[in-house]
């Protein structure tokens, strides 16, 4: 049991390290055509969200393959690539500037984006 642990673990290591190096690539990569950074965050959010979707719809039926993939893709790579704490402390920074539009649309963007975009990718995983 303690092997199946750890090459539970390993799997989540080995996925997130390039997913943390993507973001980090893609929020830096963005930052100069955004107005500003949070917007980098927004969307490597929605599009993990997506992705997730995405992951688990097509893991449905697909057993111990599938549940090895979505602690590699899911857990490691998208669980590094998104990340919940940068956004709360962003939303926090906009709040903290009193820009009240922009935080509601951030907070409800990122919330009903996040639904909307992973419901998208397990519409598009069920798919025949």
């Amino acid at each position: 049991m303690a092997i199946a642990g750890s090459s539970d673990a390993l799997l989540v290591a080995v996925g997130a390290v390039p997913g943390a190096w993507l973001r980090y690539s893609a929020v830096n990569h963005w930052e100069p055509v955004l107005p500003r950074k949070h917007w980098g965050t927004f969307g490597v959010n929605l599009i993990a969200c997506f992705a997730l979707g995405l992951i688990v719809a097509l893991e449905h039926g697909c057993a111990e393959a599938a549940r090895r993939a979505l602690l590699l893709i899911g857990t490691g790579f998208l669980g590094s690539f998104s990340t919940f704490s940068s956004f709360i402390a962003e939303l926090r920074a906009v709040l903290a500037a009193r820009h009240w539009r922009e935080a509601a649309l951030l907070a409800t963007g990122s919330l009903a984006g996040g639904l909307l975009a992973m419901a998208a990718g397990m519409a598009l995983g069920s798919k025949p």
